[in-house]
This record gives C-alpha cells, structure tokens and sequence, in this order.
C-alpha cells in the first residue's frame, strides 16, 4: 500500500526553480556568459547612472560625495546563458566568454555555437619565493 503525498507537496509538473534554458526553458544544466548586445549595454548604464544620480541625492552633504569611478566599458560586462541538457555546449566552451552576437544555445549547431569566443586568460604565474633568512639553506 502507498501513501498519498501530502496536500501540501509539490506537483511532479511544477515549473522549474532556478536558471532555465534560454532555448527551451526547461531546468538549466550549464551556463556560458556573453557579452551585452548594444542594446543591452545600453540598458545596463542607463541603471547604473540612475543608481549613483539616487545615491548622489541621498549623501549626506555634511560628508564627502561617493566616488563611483568610472562607469563600466563593454569589455567589463557579461550576461549568463544557459541551456538545458538538450541546448547544453561543450564544457570547454561554456568556460570562456562569447561573443555579444552568440546565438547559443541553438540546435543547429550544438554542442558549439556560431561566434569565436575570447581567448581564456593567461593564467598568472606563480609568485618567486622569498630569500631564506641568512643561515637557512
């Protein structure tokens, strides 16, 4: 004999919680970045100039005004991409950042994508050892 669930559980048809594929919108099983589209790029300083003109008003005038520093570049923003297991690319893809025209996930041309990705970066080479102490060897 079976137990019925509890009224209160969660049907097996829920939508998914979390990242969903941008193809499908099924449950996302990777994500990738890309760089903001124009358009996008657009968007995303326009909220930021609103977000430090807020914080501007707000300061307190008995205190120095915020130094922000400079508003971010297009070479500084990304946007996550996922894609489920069926709109999934390969791991070593998903590591490195696309291009602003990326058109994956798209099923035509998994597990790869239509843009060059940026190169990874360089990784940093390990630091020189500090001198022993004089008597060390």
């Amino acid at each position: 004999m079976t137990e019925a669930p509890a009224p209160d559980a969660a049907p097996d048809t829920a939508p998914p919680t979390g990242p969903t594929c941008n193809a499908c919108g099924g449950r996302a099983a990777v994500q990738w970045q890309r760089r903001l589209t124009d358009i996008e790029f657009a968007a995303h300083l326009a909220l930021e100039q609103q977000r430090r003109d807020e914080r501007l008003h707000l300061a307190d005038p008995q205190q120095p005004a915020p130094d922000f520093g400079p508003l971010p570049t297009p070479g500084e923003c990304v946007t996550p991409i996922y894609g489920c297991v069926s709109h999934a690319i390969t791991a070593d893809a998903a590591a490195l950042v696309h291009q602003k025209t990326c058109s994956a996930p798209d099923p035509a041309r998994l597990p790869g994508c239509d843009c060059t990705p940026e190169p990874a970066p360089k990784p940093t080479p390990d630091p020189e050892p500090a001198p022993l102490p004089p008597g060390w060897s």
